[in-house]
């Protein structure tokens, strides 16, 4: 099930729109899933309306890097779309989008499609991650079975907390007690204050070292869209003023996917239905989908600085060969002795990069957005998670 292609666009045979990738026949290197949950959401949504506009959004992009050289991401990625998971709530949901990520991990990228962030926990575990990268405003750790407990649900059920790194953690946004638990549990939180002040190479570098450390690991990536400002995401029930900045995000999720251990991703807790006119958190969810095949496209040429790979590059599933038989490894046998986990641990706690740290990935995220004369969404903003 794909997108039908949307007549209202203008139509030029040489500005190709990203988008309407055939359907997932069993093979690809990267296949999005549509994950529409919403049921267990702590603010009301309509985060079910999501995949379908994220699908729409992407349209109105090209699936191109100017370069130079200029590239089309199709011309080195096969991508595929693997339609939506019916009714993902609740037990049997989940059960179904844990199947279903299972069924497409052959491929080198799974991206869940959200829906709200309860969605992470059955993707992950359908991935088989011994690793959790977030990029999100809250711990998400919390009691109960909702769309601010899927990191805790993870660790119940055996990820090592070790292995979980979580990006954009914001003051006033989180209770003192989750933050206690984080720290009790050994997760490494980076908060958007310390992102700022060591940069987002140094975070980047940190996270994929604590996330995929161990012998075949595989990370998860969970984007959530409300780590951004409300003026770039006001279709976030909880996003705050004075979050990331949208190209902020787009370059995190690029740096990050470029890692072949990163095997999956969500996006998640964009609420179509209450977006701004102009749509910019759909769209800002789309560009994430493409910075997600940029990441993918940069496997190809490896880890490194430099010029785009030519068309004639090693398709990226290819490069992630090595960490195929890495799925039939459960996540729940993942932890580890004490004296081998990572470096990091309590929010706040320093790190330094080893001295054999790789360079910075291939290809560099995109340039800083001019925000201005954006308009704050004048809806009220509901209960942080």
């Amino acid at each position: 099930m794909t997108n039908a292609p949307d007549t209202t666009l203008p139509a030029d045979p040489l500005w190709p729109r990203a988008g309407h990738w055939p359907a997932w026949e069993g093979s690809s290197d990267a296949v999005l899933v549509g994950a529409p949950a919403f049921r267990t959401s702590l603010s009301p949504t309509g985060a079910h309306a999501t995949p379908t506009a994220v699908r729409e959004a992407l349209r109105r992009f090209s699936p191109t890097l100017v370069g130079p050289p200029a590239l089309d991401l199709t011309d080195i990625l096969r991508i595929a779309d693997a339609g939506d998971v019916d009714d993902p709530d609740g037990p049997e949901g989940e059960e179904r989008l844990r199947a279903r990520v299972r069924e497409l991990a052959s491929a080198a990228l799974v991206v869940t499609l959200g829906g709200d962030n309860s969605v992470t926990y059955a993707a992950a575990q359908g991935a088989k991650a011994t690793g959790l990268i977030t990029i999100d405003a809250h711990f998400d750790l919390r009691d109960g079975i909702s769309n601010g407990s899927p990191v805790r649900r993870l660790i119940e059920d055996g990820l090592d907390p070790r292995r979980i790194v979580q990006i954009g953690i914001a003051d006033f946004a989180n209770s003192a007690a989750y933050a206690h638990r984080a720290a009790e549990l050994g997760i490494t939180v980076v908060t958007l204050d310390e992102l700022s002040r060591r940069g987002m190479d140094d975070v980047v570098a940190q996270a994929l070292e604590i996330a995929g450390a161990g012998d075949g690991a595989v990370i998860h990536l969970d984007v959530d869209v409300d780590v951004c400002d409300r003026s770039v995401a006001p279709a976030c029930p909880s996003s705050l003023p004075g979050g990331l900045a949208a190209w902020e995000l787009r370059a995190l999720v690029r740096a990050l996917t470029v890692d072949p251990r990163v095997r999956s991703a969500d996006i998640v807790e964009v609420d179509a239905e209450a977006d701004a006119p102009d749509g910019r958190t759909v769209r800002l969810a789309a560009l994430c989908v493409l910075e997600m095949l940029t990441g993918l496209a940069g496997r190809a040429v490896g880890r490194q600085s430099g010029p785009a790979p030519t068309v004639d590059a090693p398709r990226a599933s290819d490069a992630a060969s090595e960490t195929d038989d890495t799925h039939g490894h459960d996540a729940s046998e993942s932890t580890s002795d004490a004296d081998d986990a990572p470096s990091g641990g309590a929010p706040g706690s320093e790190w330094a990069p080893p001295d054999d740290s790789e360079p910075e990935p291939w290809p560099a995220g995109p340039a800083p957005l001019d925000h201005a004369g954006q308009e704050d969404d004048d809806r009220s903003e509901e209960e942080h998670r």
